[in-house]
């Protein structure tokens, strides 16, 4: 039985005619450069995420890159975030001349330990950048009471979180700018790459805005310094035919992961995703931590079933951040994680038998 990790033509197929007609849409109107198929899901996922203002990006990177600027965050800022998430987390905070000050993760929910944030912050700290990691929100009420208290910016790096819930808000929602991914693997992914930042600063949205097209208002004329920041149209018409199907594939996901809950259940070498009673998890990854994880890892692609690792090395141990310092054993937690967690298929497509398999080749690689 072969087992991908993502397969998305499963998910396409149903759905062919209705995203063909919308490409064909686009291509009949020639508005290929933001136009009405941005405009209308910006405010779809404006709707759907129970933000007030949404304006579609290129990318999820380029979403955080934008939020910093647009929030003036620069050289000589720090800004707190996690080292145990994908690069571009901190890459965008060091692409801007500001430093990425890391906090360890809480090895049960593999997010940001929000009890050791307090000790990070400094007169330099300018942001908290939490990672709704593989998608389940931070616990966000003791993040935004020091932001409160320190007066700093709260920027919600929710690649991997769109639908996800804290409480009776939606990821994104919750700080000063949230920011999505909408790379072809996310739970909503187009067609390439695309993003979004949502914000209720209506003042922060029109500068975020006017960033997104070089700082241009009017035409041709530039107050500011921004950036290529556009969602392409043809992505859009994508992506709005996918939100439709958004929340039943969250369904589908939460229904598969409560089937591998149950299938581990038995086996202490396997420890299963812990998601805090207090939130809504979509589960963009299915991540178990098994101390033999290479043992695991090898099993699975000997049963051709795919897998990832989801990180193999902490950002404050990447070459590029040698410049900050951090020895080995730093941040111990996310070391730890990056040599014992392996993300298994979780893609609501996944038959019965297919989790079966899944699960049978991994109870068996550590018995």
């Amino acid at each position: 039985m072969n087992i991908p990790l993502l397969d998305l033509k499963a998910q396409f197929a149903p759905m062919r005619a209705e995203i063909m007609a919308a490409v064909n849409d686009v291509f009949e109107s020639q508005y290929f450069i933001l136009g009405p198929q941005v405009a209308a899901f910006e405010k779809e996922c404006a709707a759907y995420t129970g933000a007030p203002h949404a304006l579609g990006v290129s990318s999820g990177t380029d979403a955080l890159v934008l939020a910093l600027m647009a929030l003036g965050i620069g050289p000589g800022d720090e800004v707190i975030t996690t080292p145990y998430t994908f690069f571009a987390t901190a890459g965008s905070v060091a692409r801007l001349g500001a430093t990425p000050v890391f906090v360890d993760i809480d090895p049960r929910t593999y997010n940001m330990d929000v009890s050791k944030i307090a000790a990070a912050i400094t007169p330099r700290t300018k942001a908290i950048m939490p990672v709704h990691l593989y998608g389940q929100c931070v616990d966000m009420d003791p993040v935004l009471a020091l932001a409160r208290t320190h007066k700093l910016f709260v920027i919600e790096d929710a690649a991997q979180a769109i639908g996800a819930r804290y409480k009776d808000k939606q990821a994104g929602t919750l700080g000063t700018v949230g920011c999505f991914s909408f790379f072809p693997s996310k739970n909503l992914g187009g067609a390439g790459d695309g993003g979004l930042v949502t914000t209720a600063d209506a003042a922060l949205f029109e500068k975020m805005k006017q960033m997104r097209m070089h700082g241009m208002e009017p035409k041709y004329y530039h107050a500011v310094i921004g950036g290529n920041f556009r969602l392409d149209a043809l992505q859009a018409a994508v992506l709005r035919v996918k939100l439709n199907y958004l929340n039943a594939w969250h369904e589908g996901r939460r229904r598969n992961a409560a089937n591998y809950d149950a299938a581990f259940a038995g086996c202490a070498a396997i420890v299963t995703p812990k998601v805090r009673p207090d939130c809504y998890m979509i589960y963009n990854q299915y991540v178990i931590r098994v101390p033999q994880r290479d043992t695991v890892l090898a099993a699975l692609k000997a049963a051709t079933i795919g897998s990832e690792v989801y990180y193999p090395v902490a950002l404050h141990q990447q070459k590029c951040f040698a410049y900050l310092g951090h020895a080995a054993g730093a941040f111990p937690e996310s070391e730890r994680a990056a040599r014992e967690t392996l993300a298994l298929p979780i893609y609501p497509e996944l038959t019965d038998e297919q989790l079966h398999y899944v699960a049978e080749t991994g109870l068996t690689a550590v018995r």
